[in-house]
């Protein structure tokens, strides 16, 4: 029987969960409904729509539904944060009805971070047993993250913008022409990925075009190449004194993978989607 609907609300997209009292999925969709396409509209009548679709259920949400831009601002919960500090920090809509998950924030003294969402699934693959008490994780995407944990809490991350830059470079700079092509991982991303690891990445991404025009790379080879340079400049920049668990789909998981790989690390690819509802559903039960 269905107990809880659990929403990952992101920028773009937004997925539903329909989760019986043990934490298994019912039912899922995705949508093209996130932070974004919510401008102007009511986040509460979106709500009234799914409920009758999925049924009067109280409803748990991650991500940027949080944001200063989304339905309501959730405040950041510093590091260390775990479960229980998540939980005692809901941002209640309806009391015991409808609650948003905090983001978790980072401050060096030297380095501010944020992020929203993504502490749910880094606790989540911790307590589905994917990932250590002490692991180090990464979430690629537009904007990578790269998880410390210690005791099972999130003790300190990183956010690197490597896919947003990628997406700039392909679309709005000299590389634009260039890059359009498939990224997969062969030759010519593991030869950026090298290239990365030796250092001086703004001068390796214009040679991405100086090769093309020199006839030292073959253009539909550029995309792979300018994608290992940035990703291997990612993981190069990381600590890779234990496995990696990688967050991630296996296209752009196992491209982060050969990067670690290259790099001297370990990585190994877990499930996203599983490690975002053991996390929504440790959070549920700790109310």
């Amino acid at each position: 029987m269905a107990q809880l609907l659990a929403i990952d609300w992101g920028t773009t997209n937004r997925r539903v969960y329909v989760l019986d009292a043990n934490g298994a999925v019912l039912a899922t969709d995705r949508d093209d409904r996130g932070m974004l396409a919510m401008e102007g509209r009511d986040y509460g009548a979106e709500l009234d729509v799914l409920r009758g679709r999925y049924g009067d259920l109280p409803v748990l949400i991650a991500g940027m539904a949080g944001a200063n831009r989304g339905w309501r601002e959730a405040a950041y919960r510093s590091c260390p944060a775990g479960i229980a500090e998540l939980a005692e920090s809901i941002c209640w809509m309806e009391p015991g009805r409808t609650g948003i998950v905090p983001g978790v924030s980072f401050d060096s003294g030297e380095r501010a971070d944020v992020m929203r969402g993504e502490e749910v699934q880094v606790l989540g693959a911790v307590q589905a047993g994917m990932a250590e008490p002490d692991a180090l994780l990464c979430q690629p995407g537009t904007h990578c993250k790269w998880v410390e944990m210690a005791m099972g809490r999130i003790a300190a991350f990183t956010t690197a913008m490597t896919g947003e830059l990628f997406a700039l470079l392909r679309r709005d700079s000299i590389l634009s022409g260039t890059i359009a092509g498939t990224v997969t991982d062969g030759e010519a991303f593991r030869h950026g990925v090298a290239q990365a690891r030796r250092g001086d990445l703004l001068a390796n991404l214009f040679g991405v075009r100086a090769g093309v025009l020199l006839g030292k790379r073959d253009a539909e080879e550029s995309a792979s190449y300018a994608s290992g340079l940035l990703i291997g400049a990612d993981v190069a920049a990381r600590p890779l004194d234990r496995p990696v668990t990688i967050l991630a789909d296996p296209e752009l998981g196992g491209l982060y993978a050969t990067a670690i790989e290259l790099c001297g690390g370990t990585g190994r690819i877990a499930d996203s989607h599983t490690a975002f509802v053991a996390g929504i559903t440790a959070i549920w039960r700790a109310l």
